[in-house]
């Protein structure tokens, strides 16, 4: 990992082009014009694809001229539309973790109700 802060170019509306530091853990890509309010940094995207369909996506994302949200870095989650700080990254996927268990439950009921129908 450089020691050198990456920088990369994003027109801005107000006036000209700029360059803004970068994360290493950003993609780079930047598109179309914005308000320095609006610029923001993307990671890749870590997906949950099931049976050739995307279920959700997550990836790190930061803000760093908001106005209205935080500034920090944090987990942008598809899923629920919101982004998380790392003890709501934990939560969910704990939350997640037990929803699991849950649909397991119910295929256990499901391979019992066949059983019981001879199938």
């Amino acid at each position: 990992m450089s020691t050198r802060p990456r920088t990369a170019p994003v027109e801005v509306i107000v006036a000209e082009t700029m360059q803004v530091l970068e994360p290493d853990w950003c993609t780079g890509e930047h598109h179309g014009l914005h308000y320095m309010v609006d610029v923001g940094h993307q990671g890749p995207d870590v997906a949950l694809d099931f049976r050739g369909r995307r279920i959700t996506e997550a990836c790190l994302t930061q803000s760093p001229y908001a106005e209205h949200a935080s500034r920090d870095v944090e987990v942008s989650v598809s899923l629920t539309g919101q982004s998380y700080d790392a003890t709501g990254v934990y939560e969910l996927a704990a939350a997640l973790d037990a929803y699991a268990d849950r649909l397991r439950d119910l295929a256990d009921q499901l391979v019992a109700i066949r059983a019981e129908e001879g199938r």
